[in-house]
């Protein structure tokens, strides 16, 4: 997984979500929120969260062998969302597919995502940063459990929303370094 690495991606690049990848994030939502996880694959992610005290109220994968139910995310209404406060996930990082999930998602609820951190840096993050609120930083992820290695991509959380939604008094994007 990455653009370093020579192994094999997994199909529609699904990776479970370590408990690690997401305490970063933890400090950032208010206490017990409601929350949609469109891509919830196995449902790593959800127990996470759910084991800090936030609810999720709607859960979908695309993979007709998740245990929830099948669902495109790109397909996804704001009635789909359940009435989430926000949208929650680990999106495959596939550039064609995480772009329109961007900019689907922010119409919805505000979105956090987790991602590859050097996309900030790049062109292609350009039209999307308007709707980046924040950038939470938490560094490299083993993705396959067992394994002794850590990925090779350092990661974040990015928050979008429509502009300054969700943060007022921040006229840029805001960086939130390792803790």
């Amino acid at each position: 997984m990455g653009k370093r690495s020579d192994f094999k991606r997994r199909p529609m690049d699904f990776y479970a979500t370590p408990e690690e990848a997401v305490l970063p994030l933890l400090p950032w939502l208010p206490a017990n929120v409601r929350y949609c996880e469109p891509c919830a694959g196995e449902g790593d992610l959800t127990q996470h969260l759910d084991k800090h005290g936030h609810q999720c109220v709607a859960a979908f994968d695309l993979n007709p062998g998740s245990p929830y139910p099948e669902k495109d995310a790109l397909q996804m209404t704001k009635e789909d969302a359940a009435g989430a406060a926000y949208i929650i996930t680990n999106p495959p990082w596939s550039r064609h597919i995480l772009h329109p999930m961007i900019m689907a998602f922010k119409d919805i609820a505000p979105t956090w995502l987790l991602f590859d951190a050097d996309w900030m840096y790049t062109k292609q993050s350009i039209p999307y940063m308007d709707y980046c609120q924040m950038i939470v930083a938490v560094g490299r992820v083993k993705w396959i459990e067992g394994s002794k290695n850590t990925g090779k991509d350092n990661c974040a959380w990015y928050n979008f929303s429509h502009p300054k939604h969700l943060y007022p008094e921040v006229s840029k994007t805001a960086f939130i370094g390792r803790r």
